[in-house]
């Protein structure tokens, strides 16, 4: 689909506004909402044009894949999902309720669009690789896609699967790193730094492109152009976690916390003017 700026840009609002809803909705209880924000660009650019997956499709076996392998970040996920017409709104306020079956991370659900459980870090571009390499296999057209997290990216798990899909020519994989600089416990140069990271990939033998998470057209062109060959395809999208309300950005506190009404009042005026 052709790049439609306005498209995404009212795509990616929807969503920042959802997940600070859905977690003002849980009624004080403690939601990742840093990591949820960080991601919601990319999210858009992705569902707005880019992965062939929809209400439609999702039962065929050549529709698209996504994984989220940041699980933890899976508040932006469900507003898309219900933004695509798998879930209703009834249901996402429901998020971590009583008998929802919207929990803290995605559980495998398939008639409301779940196909993958993540959380487990580390795990979802294994995923992938094996999702990419059944496609192979089968002689399917379809891609696969996975967001992983930046500090998700200490795991040796990551690396095992990154050599893995260069050896299989897995250009069917596509990997987008959300690199928002921190994880859970602090900043990744405090815990373990990680500059030179498109390098990394890109010594592993993938396609690899740096980013501005945060311009749409950057992510844009960087998914449509890098499959030139037989190599898996890695973007590092250099974002803001908390992005889109400003007390919530480059700050930590809201890696995982309570949304309380003031909180939730400030962040949909500031999303509603910007």
């Amino acid at each position: 689909m052709k790049f439609n700026k306005d498209k995404i840009d009212n795509f990616a609002k929807t969503i920042r506004s959802s997940v600070i809803k859905t977690a003002y909705n849980t009624g004080g209880k403690n939601a990742h909402i840093g990591g949820a924000l960080s991601m919601c660009d990319i999210l858009a650019v992705l569902f707005t044009g880019i992965i062939n997956l929809n209400i439609y499709n999702f039962k065929k076996p050549d529709r698209d894949k996504f994984i989220l392998s940041k699980g933890h970040s899976t508040l932006s996920y469900y507003a898309v999902l219900k933004e695509l017409g798998f879930i209703t709104n009834n249901e996402l306020s429901n998020y971590e309720k009583k008998d929802s079956f919207l929990f803290g991370h995605p559980v495998r659900n398939l008639e409301k669009g779940i196909e993958f459980s993540t959380g487990s870090l580390g795990m979802g571009i294994s995923l992938g690789v094996g999702s990419a390499l059944a496609s192979k296999v089968l002689h399917k057209k379809n891609k696969i896609f996975v967001i992983v997290g930046d500090g998700e990216c200490n795991e040796g798990s990551v690396w095992e699967a990154a050599m893995c899909a260069t050896k299989y020519k897995l250009n069917n994989l596509t990997i987008i790193v959300d690199k928002n600089n921190f994880q859970q416990t602090g900043s990744t140069e405090e815990i373990m730094p990680n500059e030179g990271l498109s390098n990394r990939w890109r010594e592993f033998g993938w396609n690899t492109k740096e980013v501005n998470g945060h311009d749409y057209l950057e992510i844009y062109n960087a998914l449509t152009h890098l499959n030139i060959d037989n190599k898996p395809i890695a973007i590092i999208a250099n974002t803001v976690k908390g992005k889109g309300v400003s007390v919530f950005e480059n700050n930590n506190k809201w890696h995982h916390n309570i949304v309380t009404k003031y909180d939730y009042e400030l962040a949909i005026k500031e999303l509603e003017q910007n």
